[in-house]
């Protein structure tokens, strides 16, 4: 997968591109020093994911805005502490994963790759903090069902979604361009009325006769 890095120091992301060319599974194809730069450069270039780095960058508007307008993106939070109201406010801004400070690379890529399959791993005091959360404090959130109206090959882009596919990759697999499957994209999430791709592969998941 093709990954961009967001953070104004250049030995972190250095580092990291580093640790991800030893392995076959993501590529740094981008360092942003800015969530503006990011932006210019998401609107041109296939891009699975993003890592930001929240220990500098902490604008949290920006980022939701930036995950509104890229909803195809998985966003993933560097350094985030692992307190339940920075967790509750990075899902706000549109991020689908996080480590913290402590964390080690591997840790790091288990994340992303929980990021991108739809799952967030988190300590038990945290996730036993959001669950409290959710129900003191939210209503429980309806799972809408997968829409009947999706065309044949938009049911086609929908599975390979759910399996963790760029678009790119979609394009490949399918035989399209990837204009043509940013544009199946956005009718998959409208048309299941969902806000983000991972959120497809979640509902997939739970789904799995979903579009058979």
């Amino acid at each position: 997968m093709r990954i961009s890095i967001v953070t104004p120091i250049r030995l972190l992301a250095d580092g990291l591109a580093l640790h991800f060319k030893a392995t076959d599974e993501f590529t740094v194809v981008h360092v942003s020093d800015t969530l503006s730069d990011l932006d210019a450069l998401l609107r041109t270039e296939d891009v699975g994911l993003v890592l930001v780095d929240t220990t500098q960058i902490a604008d949290l508007e920006e980022i939701r805005l930036l995950a509104l307008g890229h909803p195809e993106i998985v966003l993933v939070a560097l350094g985030l502490r692992d307190q339940r109201q920075d967790v509750i406010r990075c899902g706000r801004a549109g991020f689908s994963g996080y480590v913290c400070r402590d964390c080690t690379a591997d840790d790091l890529v288990k994340a992303m790759q929980d990021a991108v399959s739809g799952k967030l791993s988190c300590p038990e005091e945290v996730s036993g903090n959001l669950l409290r959360a959710l129900f003191q404090g939210v209503p429980a959130p309806t799972l809408p069902p997968i829409s009947e109206t999706l065309t044949r090959r938009e049911t086609d882009v929908m599975h390979l979604i759910s399996r963790g596919y760029t678009n790119k990759e979609i394009a490949r697999d399918l035989k399209l361009s990837v204009s043509t499957v940013k544009h199946h994209v956005h009718n998959v999430l409208d048309k299941m009325h969902l806000p983000r791709r991972t959120h497809v592969m979640r509902q997939v998941r739970e789904q799995p006769w979903a579009g058979t």
